[in-house]
């Protein structure tokens, strides 16, 4: 069983940065890959980066170049650095854990608030 515990979001302008942390706890953090998400007021949720074991990623178009994914195997903690913040990235941030390597996401965070004011 895996625990994902997101922090780091709040209330901020746009053009400002925030750093989002996940922590994890059960099972071996450094053999799954991680993802983070996002979920806006009336929308579905949707796909924002992905960090494979290997430290390889990838990004959803709307955020490429301006979040950065990233992971802490000593700290079992990945991390999502969002930079140039848009009134439309505010969401709810959730991570997620992919233990079975099958490209899916068995566990979930439960999600921290992110607010960008114009």
């Amino acid at each position: 069983q895996v625990q994902l515990v997101e922090s780091g979001g709040g209330l901020v302008q746009a053009g400002d940065s925030l750093r989002l942390s996940c922590a994890a706890s059960g099972g071996t953090f450094s053999s799954y890959h991680m993802g983070w998400f996002r979920q806006a007021p009336g929308k579905e949720r949707e796909f924002v980066a992905r960090i494979w074991r290997s430290g390889g990623s990838y990004y959803a178009d709307s955020v490429k170049g301006r979040f950065t994914i990233s992971r802490d195997n000593a700290k079992n903690t990945v991390y999502l650095q969002m930079n140039s913040l848009k009134p439309e990235d505010t969401a709810v941030y959730f991570c997620a854990a992919d233990v079975a390597l099958a490209s899916g996401y068995e566990y979930w965070g439960q999600g921290t608030q992110v607010t960008v004011s114009s």
